[in-house]
């Protein structure tokens, strides 16, 4: 390397004089033009990959992190595959039931709106008794505790269809009652 050094000082004019053609000036640029158009669209597409994919790990880490942390508790399908089946069984139940009342017509909206703020009530105690189990995750009088909720949540849906069924019936036969009489005239 000091061989280079001792030659390219000891020759400095050599190099310092000589002028490169104008031809090369034209072919440098036209290199580094073509050089510039790919580097800078290979740098977009990383960029754009590395954003794709901040994003995608950002949405991800938002679901998995924050969306447990405002949920406060842990659902019983959490703990065991036998809590789930029992969680999932009583959830159908509720949401079917609960269907069902929303497909009745009340008389008076503000009945059906007393019901749901209720149910809403029921809700509430359910959210209580999985922040507990969160804090106490194998405590067995939580877990029944759950347990009973959902099953005194359906019997309570169940009683509301029961009433709801038994008010429509005791239409019905009036309204078929005016309908004879209105086709008798």
């Amino acid at each position: 390397m000091d061989k280079l050094r001792n030659y390219i000082r000891e020759n400095k004019e050599v190099f310092n004089a000589a002028e490169p053609s104008m031809n090369h000036l034209k072919k440098f640029q036209s290199k580094l033009g073509k050089e510039k158009k790919t580097f800078s669209m290979g740098i977009l597409f990383k960029a754009a990959a590395i954003a794709i994919l901040s994003v995608l790990s950002g949405l991800w880490l938002y679901e998995h992190t924050m969306m447990m942390q405002a949920n406060d508790g842990i659902a019983l399908g959490d703990l065991s595959p036998n809590l789930k089946e029992v969680e999932v069984h009583y959830t159908s139940l509720v949401k079917q039931k609960t269907n069902e009342i929303n497909n009745y017509q009340f008389n008076d909206e503000r009945q059906k709106e007393i019901l749901m703020e209720e149910m809403e009530r029921m809700d509430a105690i359910y959210q209580h008794l999985q922040e507990e189990l969160k804090m106490h995750p194998n405590d067995k009088r939580i877990i029944n505790a759950m347990i009973q909720h959902y099953q005194l949540k359906v019997e309570v849906l169940n009683n509301i269809l029961q009433q709801l069924r038994e008010i429509q019936d005791v239409k019905q036969p009036v309204q078929k009652n005016k309908d004879y009489e209105s086709t008798k005239i």
